[in-house]
């Protein structure tokens, strides 16, 4: 079986991170051949620094096409995924409607309700005989699931037994007796506050912030630390190396949609970044996570606080503080909210999926 999965970069690194992640996963575990068409080679490149910018190269299996004008003429596999509404181009589609592949657009994560009637909803082409399918992740049984690779919370629960201590000499050392903190984001006006906060907190804490927007912004506020709180900058983290440094922090604050859904997969506190949109309707999605999340969970509220403080909602302070005291117990609620969730993978609903339309 051959599959075409198509990703238009936006902004940031979801969408080429969701593609690639679930590109690698049906080629390693289910065998399926697999075409990746990426219209920024650049932003590939930031996640899988093994690539080069070439048309055609294969990387862990997958074949990564760039995708520009003018498009090559290729047959479509069984399979055509537009990744996240992007559109395809016209000549691939016309195509599709001879070779009439199951055509799926796979939309972006969210918790709402709305998403369980909507998903795997048809869509006709205007024009052309062929029929999209709208395929929604989530976190309902009646979802795609969520993007999960077969042996992930083992590896998770063995590299924590045995290969944490290895992993943190590597990235500096001087983990011990400190909070240790994983900072993945956009910017953010609430950043100044946070650090602050930390640096005259009773707790020492080590604060790793990959290379990008915000930890320029981190640099800016405070170069290196400041009370008890240690700035490091550490190298941009590829996508196959990203679950380690979440495995090995206490705390992990994240952004968009695959970090989201792997700091998930780590069991451990975590604060999402979710990417801002006009007229706060973010903050929608943002609720009805945390709706989910915190339902069977009594320090919710201060879950919910500190989430909203750090997404320009709040004052991030106090909000700090409540969060903090509930760490452990989030912890517990965290492996428990990952068992559960683990047994409905998205590669799998997606391939169940194709099969039963073949």
């Amino acid at each position: 079986m051959t599959w075409d999965i198509f990703c238009n970069v936006i902004d940031n690194f979801g969408d080429i991170g969701v593609s690639w992640r679930l590109s690698r996963q049906l080629c390693e575990e289910f065998g399926i051949e697999v075409r990746l068409w990426v219209d920024d080679l650049d932003s590939f490149l930031r996640i899988h620094p093994q690539g080069k910018r070439v048309a055609v190269q294969h990387c862990c299996g997958v074949e990564v096409r760039a995708w520009g004008e003018p498009f090559p003429e290729v047959a479509p596999g069984e399979v055509v995924i537009e990744a996240f509404g992007c559109l395809i181009p016209e000549s691939f589609v016309a195509r599709m409607a001879q070779a009439k592949p199951l055509w799926i657009n796979l939309e972006y994560l969210s918790a709402e309700e709305w998403v369980r009637s909507a998903h795997l909803m048809q869509s006709p082409h205007p024009r052309l005989p062929i029929v999209k399918h709208f395929f929604f992740p989530g976190f309902f049984p009646d979802s795609g699931g969520l993007l999960i690779e077969r042996d992930l919370l083992k590896s998770r629960d063995a590299f924590i037994a045995d290969g944490s201590a290895q992993y943190r000499e590597r990235m500096g050392g001087g983990f011990e007796g400190r909070l240790c903190v994983s900072l993945f984001g956009y910017g953010n006006d609430a950043l100044e506050c946070l650090l602050q906060t930390w640096a005259e907190g009773e707790e020492e804490i080590l604060c790793l912030i990959p290379e990008g927007k915000i930890a320029d912004q981190a640099k800016s506020i405070v170069a290196g630390g400041m009370g008890n709180l240690e700035i490091r900058i550490i190298p941009f983290v590829p996508q196959e190396q990203y679950d380690l440094l979440l495995w090995a922090c206490d705390i992990n604050f994240v952004r968009g949609e695959d970090s989201f859904v792997r700091a998930q997969w780590a069991g451990k506190p975590f604060v999402w970044q979710i990417y801002p949109q006009e007229e706060g309707i973010h903050m929608q999605k943002l609720d009805a996570f945390l709706d989910l999340y915190c339902e069977d969970f009594p320090h919710g509220d201060a879950v919910r606080k500190f989430w909203h403080a750090w997404n320009g909602d709040g004052e991030i302070g106090g909000a700090w503080r409540e969060f903090l005291r509930c760490r452990e117990s989030l912890g517990s609620h965290g492996e428990s909210w990952a068992k559960r969730l683990s047994n409905h993978g998205l590669a799998s609903s997606l391939l169940d999926f194709s099969c039963r339309f073949g």
